[in-house]
Order: structure tokens, then C-alpha cells, then sequence
């Protein structure tokens, strides 16, 4: 890293939150040699993630023995009409010249994982090795009718009940999780932003993500990781999304749903991201 974060102390080593120079809020976990980048999915507000937030994070957990992650939210204050190739310019900026690296692993989990996609076309330079974890290549129907509803509610200042419609999806095959997803929301809502429009602008970004005819544009090898009970993406599109990437492969969990996890999980994550480049493979290979 090159130093240029703001809003947070670099005394004692980088710091561990804040908002970079180009103005993209980050979350830094472990401090291993390798770096992997995670595009955070959908946030209510773009700011650095919250102790409540960050429980979302523990699925990476497994990561910081060997890697420093930095999990990058989208930059605030984003611009009606912006996209997520939009996006994915703003994560290319904040990688190459605030944090000063190279080649990451990139993790694009949910939204971040629509935006990795992007990302991983335009800027592929800066991608090693990519996963598309619980993301596909566009949402259902059903979810994009879903995540509108939340950013009406939202518009209106609901939101408890924004918090309450996308929990009890994320739930909906949960019977526990369900029963909380009410008093959860409730939580959330108390730190509730006072402005919807980062939200607003995602969403209506992510509404129009079609990127099928562009999966052939991606070119680092790819995962595509996830659960086959999934309330946002169906089988179909997550394999669908595999097959279009020259150097994809698919892994489901049957009966798993939003986001994907566990140890199961950590530990694909860790084998696909642990092999040699197909490059440095075959220059070690002996010669015939």
C-alpha cells in the first residue's frame, strides 16, 4: 500500500479501516503476504463496515493466515445513473494506485460479485484469480422485483422493513432465521443512514446487470461458488455463468443459500485459489 488511505491512522502499520484517496471505503483483515480483494455486496451505505457489519466478513475468516484482505464497499456519494462497470472502475483505482498492488485475487460476493465481473473484463491486468461467490451473470426476476422494493422502501425512510425484506430472504429456508429476521432488522435500522441515495443508485445499477454476452471476456480462471437454494439466482444462471467463462468451473452446495459458507466452502476457496497459474505450470513443466 502506497500510504494514500484517508480518514483512518497509519501509525503501527496500515490501517485496518477507512476511506481510501479515490474515496472507496475499506475494511483490512490478516496480514498474510498474498492480498485478496473482496467487492463487498449489497450495503445499505458506503462507508467502512461497522463491528455488526463485519460479522458478514467471518466467511473469509479462514483467508488471513496466509493473506491480507481488503474488503472495498462502493465509493459514497455515487451519481445517479452510474453502473456498475462504473464501479468496477472505482475498485480498479483504489487497487492500483491506493493500494499500490498488482495482480489480486479478487472475491465478488452478491452485488460485488455483478460488479467482479465487470471488473474482470475491463481491468484484466489486475486479476489473478477470480470467484464469483453467489453471483451470476443477472439476477431473477423475482430478486430485482425484490431488491426495488427495497430501495422504495428506503427512499420512504422504511427501514426497518428494507432491513426486514431482504433478511427474510436471505432466511427464507431458515425457520430460526426467519423468526429473526424482524428484530434484526430492527437493530440495523437504528444505525440506518440519512441518505438512501448510494443504495438507490446500486440497485437500480444491479436492476439492469446483464452480462452473458461479456462472460467470454474474462479471462483469469474463475469460480463460481454457491447454493443451490439461493433466493436470488437459480442453478441455471449460476452454471450458465461458469460455462461462459473460457477458464470457469462451477461448485454448488446442495440445499445452501445466500451468501454460500462454511468449511466446505473455505476450503475450495482455498484449493482453486492455492493452485499455480496455468503460466508458471507450464513453464516448470519438464520438456519433452
Amino acid at each position: 500500500m502506497n500510504g494514500r488511505a484517508s480518514q483512518a491512522s497509519m501509525a503501527g502499520g496500515p490501517p485496518s479501516a477507512g476511506i481510501l484517496a479515490g474515496g472507496v471505503p475499506f475494511n483490512r483483515l490478516g496480514s498474510g503476504p498474498r492480498t485478496v480483494v473482496v467487492f463487498q455486496g449489497l450495503q445499505f451505505e458506503n462507508k467502512p463496515l461497522a463491528r455488526l457489519d463485519l460479522l458478514l466478513t467471518r466467511m473469509y475468516r479462514f483467508l488471513e493466515r496466509g493473506h491480507t484482505i481488503w474488503v472495498l464497499t462502493r465509493r459514497r456519494g455515487l451519481a445517479p445513473g452510474t453502473s456498475l462497470a462504473d464501479m468496477a472502475d472505482d475498485y480498479a483505482v483504489a487497487i492500483r494506485d491506493d493500494l499500490g498492488c498488482g495482480q489480486v485475487d479478487v472475491i465478488g460476493v452478491s452485488t460485488g460479485g455483478s460488479i467482479a465481473q465487470y471488473f474482470a473484463a475491463d481491468h484484466p491486468d489486475l486479476v489473478r484469480r477470480l470467484v464469483i461467490h453467489s453471483s451470476a451473470h443477472t439476477l431473477t426476476p423475482e430478486s430485482r422485483a425484490l431488491q426495488m422494493e427495497v430501495a422504495h422502501l428506503a427512499s420512504e425512510g422504511r427501514w426497518r422493513e428494507a432491513y426486514g425484506v431482504i433478511i427474510g430472504a436471505m432466511a427464507a429456508r431458515h425457520r430460526l432465521m426467519r423468526v429473526a429476521a424482524r428484530p434484526f432488522g430492527w437493530l440495523m435500522a437504528r444505525s440506518a443512514p440519512d441518505d438512501p441515495s448510494d443504495l438507490i443508485v446500486t440497485v437500480e445499477a444491479e436492476d439492469v446487470h446483464a452480462f452473458r454476452d461479456r462472460l467470454g471476456e474474462i479471462r483469469a480462471p474463475t469460480l463460481v461458488v454457491a447454493g443451490t437454494a439461493d433466493p436470488f439466482y437459480t442453478e441455471a444462471l449460476f452454471r450458465e455463468t461458469a460455462e461462459g467463462i473460457p477458464n470457469g468451473r462451477l461448485i454448488l452446495y446442495p440445499g445452501m443459500g445466500h451468501p454460500a459458507m462454511g468449511k466446505r466452502f473455505a476450503r475450495d476457496v482455498l484449493d482453486f485459489l492455492d493452485e499455480p497459474d496455468p503460466a508458471a505450470a507450464s513453464a516448470g513443466a519438464p520438456r519433452g
